[in-house]
């Protein structure tokens, strides 16, 4: 089991959303951010599957594609996804796989919903 490590402050703040979060509290959700390398080729998302984390991109290239529609963006660092299926509770809606070697950030639901969901409700 890889050992824990979390995100910095600093590089969650490369996010525009989260951003928005006071200092504090981006500090506690980046301790609770882990990082995890994805190799070229690999998904750390799968469309269909069950959403259980949410994920910041802290550098690389990953492609969001669709089985329907295939390629839609590419996601660079400051980027984020899997907010669909946790927000609305419903399997992922598309999947994600590096296109570079990349890092990726990424908390469990708990953590979302306590710090990141919140930043989506000022939207509505």
């Amino acid at each position: 089991m890889p050992r824990h490590i979390p995100a910095t402050q600093h590089e969650l703040n490369r996010c525009s959303l989260l951003a928005e979060l006071p200092g504090d509290r981006l500090m506690k959700l980046a301790g609770r951010m882990t990082r995890e390398e994805v190799a070229p080729g690999q998904a750390p998302v799968v469309e269909g599957e069950p959403g259980e984390r949410f994920y910041v991109v802290l550098s690389g290239m990953l492609v969001v594609s669709q089985e329907s529609l295939g390629a839609r963006r590419v996601l660079r660092p400051g980027d984020y996804f899997g907010e669909v299926a946790l927000a609305m509770s419903i399997p992922r809606t598309a999947s994600v796989r590096a296109l570079t070697p990349s890092v990726v950030a990424s908390c469990d639901l708990e953590t979302f919903d306590e710090f990141v969901r919140p930043l989506f409700a000022d939207d509505t």
